[in-house]
């Protein structure tokens, strides 16, 4: 992908562009108040949902249900929380489930979750827990009528041998009940194009989101890619090559990369994306907002 298709106007799109973001919850009232901001400063782009995720073996549970209460209640905008295998019995996570379901929450983002040692640790099912995501899907849905997202890896799962278990792991979780796949995030997009085409090929049929991650700190990216088994293609390096201590720059360069491949995402038939804001909005709602995204007063009241 370092070499971009030539690009019509996103305006020419067979559908319009649609996006929807995640959010992981606060740890302090500092905190707070910026993920809020951010909920705010994007909630008029009109997105599909917003997910908030949840911490290895719940560390994040009560957070999390606080703070999709609160998007639920304060907002227009509908939430989904995401739900994880690890660390908590059966009973524990149906509990959650009929919480997030009398909350008024109608969409839950199943996965399996990293191990509670840290990722690239040996994972381990709950001796009474739900073992792995497809199991988690197939209860969550004898409970209620949820929409369920789960996730998918364009570069296969660290712990996956072979795109054949991972495609296979894939399958089963839809088969179970999934009506979304949401994508870790990637930086090349010919490889999600072979991702497509594996899962095509294996008879997946519900909506692919590609993972989109704005970079604010291309350091931090970088380690936290070689972690979930993202690669860093060389040309993305070179975008961000001597900004360690320029972050004016080091934004716009953000800005740009994200909108190059999005907008490349658009060319190739793609019309709906999943947005990783790290709870901050300024580069996801400069790319949102480039894509033409917003409801049409937003619009208006801005060509005004």
């Amino acid at each position: 992908m370092s070499v971009f298709s030539k690009r019509r106007s996103h305006e020419t799109a067979t559908s319009p562009i649609t996006a929807s973001f995640e959010y992981f919850p606060p740890k302090t009232d500092k905190m707070a108040e910026t993920l809020w901001n951010t909920v705010q400063r994007l909630a008029p782009l009109d997105p599909s949902f917003v997910s908030v995720t949840y911490g290895a073996g719940g560390s994040t549970r009560e957070r999390t249900h606080k703070t999709v209460a609160r998007i639920l209640k304060e907002t227009d905008v509908a939430p989904a929380a995401h739900l994880t295998c690890v660390g908590a019995s059966r009973d524990e996570v149906d509990a959650v489930i009929k919480d997030y379901w009398a909350l008024g929450v109608r969409h839950l983002v199943a996965l399996r979750g990293d191990p509670l040692e840290g990722i690239g640790t040996r994972y381990k099912p709950h001796e009474n827990g739900y073992a792995y995501a497809s199991d988690l899907v197939a209860g969550i849905k004898k409970i209620a009528d949820f929409e369920i997202s789960v996730s998918g890896y364009p570069e296969k799962h660290p712990e996956s041998d072979s795109w054949q278990m991972e495609i296979d792991n894939l399958k089963r979780k839809v088969d179970a009940g999934a009506d979304r796949i949401i994508t870790q995030y990637f930086f090349d997009n010919d490889m999600f194009d072979a991702y497509l085409e594996r899962i095509a090929a294996a008879g997946i049929n519900v909506p692919v989101i590609p993972g989109i991650l704005p970079i604010h700190n291309f350091e931090q990216t970088m380690v936290f890619s070689a972690k979930c088994g993202t690669s860093i293609p060389q040309w993305l390096a070179r975008r961000f090559a001597g900004l360690n201590e320029d972050p004016d720059t080091r934004k716009l360069v953000g800005v740009a990369v994200a909108c190059e491949q999005v907008m490349d995402l658009v060319d190739r038939g793609i019309s709906d994306f999943h947005f990783y804001t790290m709870n901050r909005a300024d580069l996801t709602y400069a790319i949102c907002h480039m894509l033409g995204m917003g409801k049409p007063e937003t619009k208006e009241n801005l060509a005004a």
